[in-house]
Parts: structure tokens; sequence; C-alpha cells
């Protein structure tokens, strides 16, 4: 099934608020910002026809960025090859990541057709962390398994990596991303981010 392929694969990486509930809260924890995205995400997809990419973007901008440290991610994925970067470019990478993220999602998760997240379990890592296992119930199809890891953020829980059917988002970007920074440099790195975030948006 088309969305069960793209759930694989899309950084998936809220609120549907204009401003953020949790900012309001003394604390958030992992499992409410996991249950507070997927429940976003759902939303969207019910009205996804009718709002379009833009205004599928729209509404998940802030989910992303609510329930994601996508600074975090994204020096994540270049890896030390991030530390060549100035402080122009850094912010410059975040920047367009950020709306990379947003576009898949918009792009993605489009349409519904009776598709439902249910949460599994929580576990608290070695490391000071929580996986939230989880997965997405598909009509006719087998569910999709996602483990999202989120580390403490201030006040709240931020998802730094996201593995769906055993993939890991976070390994592929890095794989990808560090190649191309080694291989053409940063500034084709960024073209090939906005270029894919160009085809999110006219496919």
């Amino acid at each position: 099934m088309r969305l069960k392929k793209l759930a694989i694969v899309a950084f998936s990486v809220g609120s549907l608020f204009a401003t953020s509930v949790f900012g309001q809260e003394e604390s958030t924890s992992a499992r409410q910002i996991i249950d507070k995205f997927q429940t976003d995400l759902i939303s969207v997809m019910k009205d996804g026809k009718k709002l379009g990419y833009a205004g599928r973007y729209d509404k998940l901008e802030p989910a992303v960025t609510n329930s994601h440290d996508l600074p975090k991610i994204a020096r994540i994925v270049v890896g030390k090859e991030g530390e060549k970067l100035n402080d122009e470019q850094q912010k410059k990478l975040t920047d367009v990541f950020t709306k990379l993220s947003v576009a898949s999602y918009a792009h993605n998760f489009k349409d519904y057709s009776g598709e439902e997240f249910v949460i599994d379990s929580e576990e608290e890592t070695k490391n000071g962390g929580v996986v939230i296992h989880s997965h997405l119930t598909i009509p006719d199809d087998k569910p999709v398994k996602f483990d999202y890891m989120l580390k403490e953020k201030g006040t709240s829980w931020r998802i730094i990596n996201i593995i769906a059917n055993g993939v890991s988002d976070l390994a592929l970007k890095r794989s990808e991303y560090t190649a191309i920074l080694q291989r053409d440099g940063f500034d084709t790195l960024i073209a090939k981010i906005n270029e894919k975030i160009d085809n999110y948006a006219k496919q």
C-alpha cells in the first residue's frame, strides 16, 4: 500500500494549534508528545485532500517543530562533517532541514482510509532517553511499526530519531548527507535538499 511504503521512508519526525500548548505546561511527557503528534497526523490526513499540499504544510509545521528536536537532528545527520560548517551554514542547514521534514509529512500523509496510530509501550534508555513503541494500523494491510527515540529538552521531550519497521531514518539521512558533503560540498547538499522540497510540493 502506498501509505505504508511512504511511512517507512518519511521523516516522520507537535501540535496543530497556532500557539504551543506544551509551552504553557510545567512538563510534558514523551508519551504525550507522541500521542499529540500522531493525533495531529491523523487529523491532517482526514482533511488532506481538502487542505491540499500547502494547507497540510501549514498545519503540520507546528506539529513537527513542537515534537522534533530538528536542530539536533540536523547536526547528527551531517556527523563530523558538521564541525567544518560555520555558524551561518549551520543555521542554513537547520532551516532547510526543518522545511524538508515538514514537506515530507505534508506530501506523504495526504489522505485517509481508516488508518489509526496505537501506542504500545515505552521504555527508558541507558543514556536517559525514552523510546515510545507504536504502530500504524492500515485497513487490509500489515501495520507499520514505529519506534520513536526521544531526549529531554527543557521541560518537554523531543524526537531525535524514528525507526519504521526496523529502518532508522536518522541512519539513512546521515549516510546520504555526509556523503554529499564530503564529495560535493555544503552548497550542493543545500541545493539537493531544496530540490527534494520542491518535488514534494509538486507531487
